[in-house]
């Protein structure tokens, strides 16, 4: 086998051979190991794609298992967010409407945490979507919780206080029945029996003789019991649970401001004071500083047939004594 390589020369003839100086020698060296290189890591880099260490094999086996746990535990908190949703309905609309208690708004349950970005770590880092979209969804479940447990604190708090709040929640009439002798006018728009103008009318009149006692119609204390313009002499009672009574017209005041009274005390008597055209009990019931029909609350004094009676008189077309 021949050694070297030779060369033919057209002039001599002959074939010569081929000598390199060491400097050529050293040039493709380098360029054969710069070749062998670059293939190598070609082929390392193809063989790493398409064929995974096992290792890697074993770390993508896993990413597999969490991304599945993640949609299972997603999956759960939309449950458990439907299941507080149907409770915060239930306590809105059942549990606090028992109780008289005004509903949590619904931004107020779900409203998010405010400040800074909770998530920025997180949110910095590559393929961490699915942890902080959890995360997210943690925290309001977390939110609605804590607004729930406020919530439901609240309402224990009413379930206690039941027997109280039945107590102090206006249920009688103000003048007994064998005192009554009329039911003047009721709740709503009216004529103005003086000023002969259409204009709302905010309680209900009551006829009676002048003296007749008056009743307290719920525990509570009293605020006002002073001549008041157009009321006369009049008696306002705060009995807690956003509730107020107005007595109005009375001949003689009985109570004095401060005075804690029960339902059923004598708190005045009827009389014909202030913007009046005859004896009569001007009343008024007031829930949230708003009136509303008295009627809605004689419970404890009438039978149903007096009290579909009384209801319907109370909406028909009349002249007010006040």
């Amino acid at each position: 086998m021949a050694k070297g390589k030779y060369r033919f020369n057209a002039d001599s003839l002959i074939y010569e051979k081929i000598e390199y100086s060491p400097k050529r020698i050293l040039t493709i060296g380098f360029v054969y190991i710069i070749s062998f290189f670059v293939l190598g890591f070609s082929f390392m880099l193809l063989w790493l794609n398409f064929f995974p260490s096992a290792q890697e094999k074993q770390l993508m086996q896993e990413n597999a298992e969490l991304r599945m746990q993640y949609k299972v535990l997603n999956t759960k908190l939309g449950t458990v967010q439907s299941v507080l949703e149907d409770i915060a309905h239930r306590d809105n609309n059942i549990y606090r409407v028992i109780f008289e208690a005004d509903p949590i708004p619904n931004e107020v349950r779900t409203a998010g945490f405010g400040g800074v970005n909770r998530y920025a770590d997180l949110e910095s880092k590559p393929n961490m979507e699915i942890v902080v979209e959890t995360a997210n969804r943690l925290d309001k479940l977390y939110k609605m919780l804590y607004v729930q447990t406020l919530s439901f604190d609240s309402v224990i708090n009413l379930a206690r206080n039941k027997e109280d709040m039945l107590r102090s929640i206006p249920a009688i009439q103000p003048l007994a029945d064998r005192d009554l002798t009329g039911f003047a006018s009721g709740f709503g728009y009216r004529i103005h029996p003086i000023y002969k103008t259409y204009k709302m009318h905010t309680g209900i009149d009551l006829t009676a003789p002048l003296g007749t006692k008056i009743y307290a119609t719920g525990d509570g204390t009293v605020s006002l019991a002073r001549f008041e313009r157009g009321y006369g002499k009049c008696v306002f009672i705060d009995h807690g649970y956003n509730f107020e009574t107005v007595y109005a017209h009375m001949s003689m005041i009985l109570v004095k401001p401060g005075q804690k009274v029960k339902r059923g005390e004598v708190i005045g008597l009827v009389g014909n004071t202030g913007v009046s055209t005859g004896p009569h009990l001007h009343y008024e019931v007031r829930k949230g500083k708003k009136t509303v029909n008295p009627i809605n609350y004689f419970m404890n004094d009438l039978s149903p047939e007096e009290y579909d009676e009384m209801l319907r008189v109370s909406i028909r077309p009349s002249q007010t004594l006040d």
